[in-house]
């Protein structure tokens, strides 16, 4: 791979290539595979990452909001409610599918601090997305329902990926969860 020489494009080819070599797991993948697969000198890496832990955050916060992206665009100007959840939820499941390798790197991630306690920023603030569509739908507790149903589309993501295709059952589950206002 060619040295990449631009010192702003850095960072973001050493996060393109943690999300090329996702597939090869924590287990296998380095520093130095992640150096070399971005044309970059290793000492690079520690100028944009403290290290192992700081980078998988990094890769992290992209995945997820390139998905929330994703989820606000297919939703678009649906007003408030279950169709405008149930759109939002399956753009979720489907960038999961997508970006299959990642989400599963992701998810062995899960055991370092600093991922943990970005992952419970991150529900809380689709939380904040997500309360007023229960709102809207006049079910008590918003919030509540909202954490809820976070959770379970995350598990949804997970039922899906050892297949990496969607489920149609884990999906029509998801829908009846909205239906049992």
């Amino acid at each position: 791979m060619a040295r990449v020489r631009d010192p702003d494009g850095k960072r973001a080819a050493l996060l393109a290539a943690g999300l090329r070599l996702a597939g090869k797991g924590l287990q296998g993948w380095s520093i130095s595979a992640i150096t070399t697969e971005a044309g970059v000198a290793k000492g690079t890496f520690y100028v944009h990452f403290a290290g192992r832990a700081e980078y998988l955050l990094a890769l992290h916060q992209l995945f997820h909001e390139r998905s929330l992206g994703g989820m606000q665009e297919a939703v678009g100007n649906q007003p408030p409610g279950r169709d405008a959840l149930l759109t939002g939820a399956m753009a979720y499941l489907d960038g999961c599918l997508t970006e299959r390798a990642v989400k599963a790197l992701l998810l062995e991630a899960r055991i370092e601090p600093l991922i943990q306690a970005e992952i419970g920023a991150r529900n809380d603030m689709v939380a904040g997305l997500t309360e007023p569509h229960f709102a809207a739908m006049g079910w008590r507790e918003p919030r509540t329902c909202a954490r809820l149903f976070i959770a379970l589309v995350a598990e949804a993501a997970l039922l899906e990926l050892p297949d990496g295709v969607p489920n149609p059952a884990v999906r029509r589950a998801v829908a009846e969860f909205l239906d049992r206002a």
